[in-house]
């Protein structure tokens, strides 16, 4: 009979060697060893696994004077058509930017300065450098003077472009879009901040941190996209298209 109880002990001794063991070796539950005895730890609370809600996205402004045509805009995004982005193999050098397509001595960059200033802009003694000029970022509301520091920002940048279908652009193509002046929602002057800031992103990863220019800015995005036959991946349609709705129903709430 003693022999028995032995037995029986040792076999229970080596389960619970056992248990503890897997415990540590995180093959069981923490706690495991615990609750065979019936057990809890009575002293550390339990963590929660409920994740912390997500804050909110401000919402959207839509301004009088941004002149929205959000039927037309949304006819436009419905025409996009949704396809993974194919971003590998893109070079920043293989889309020639800063030309002088016209031949003249002005290449794109000056040309979108002088464009975008808020007063006629200063050019050098050749004319064909812009020296000063006022420029108002429309993604943060800086006033800049010196053209040193404005950067001319891709609405839709290169890269976005070329993971967006340019990839099957011609140099030449890709060069027309690069340097695009013929429309003006292309290229815009902004502080190098906000540029650099943005980077290659989309509205699914950056909007501008004025929040009133955000319905602007998505409707401009929109308007490239589909002017240039560019596509969008699922995540940034889905994120267009709210924004745009929530800007529509901004903007009939206006008196």
């Amino acid at each position: 009979m003693a022999r028995r109880t032995l037995r029986v002990l040792f076999l229970v001794l080596a389960i619970l060697a056992v248990v503890a063991v897997a415990e540590r070796l995180h093959v069981l539950p923490p706690g495991t060893l615990d609750r065979l005895f019936g057990q809890e730890d009575g002293h550390r609370p339990r963590a929660s696994r409920k994740p912390a809600p997500a804050e909110p996205a401000p919402p959207v402004v839509a301004r009088a004077t941004d002149r929205i045509d959000y039927a037309a805009v949304a006819q436009q995004l419905d025409g996009i058509r949704v396809e993974p982005e194919k971003r590998r193999g893109y070079e920043r050098e293989a889309w020639p930017h800063w030309l002088a397509l016209d031949g003249g001595c002005l290449n794109a960059r000056e040309k979108v300065l002088i464009r975008d200033s808020q007063r006629p802009a200063t050019l050098d003694a050749k004319g064909c450098s812009v020296k000063s000029g006022d420029w108002l970022d429309p993604y943060t509301g800086e006033r800049i003077t010196d053209p040193t520091i404005v950067d001319i920002d891709h609405r839709v940048p290169l890269e976005e472009a070329y993971a967006s279908g340019g990839y099957d652009w011609s140099r030449e193509k890709r060069a027309a879009y690069a340097n695009d002046l013929t429309d003006p929602l292309t290229l815009l002057a902004t502080s190098r901040e906000a540029n650099r800031a943005k980077g290659s992103k989309g509205p699914e990863d950056w909007l501008p941190p004025k929040r009133d220019g955000v319905c602007l800015y998505v409707a401009n995005w929109i308007q490239v996209k589909a002017r240039w036959a560019l596509t969008m991946d699922e995540r940034e349609r889905v994120t267009v298209g709210n924004i745009l709705n929530d800007c529509r129903a901004s903007a009939a709430k206006r008196p």
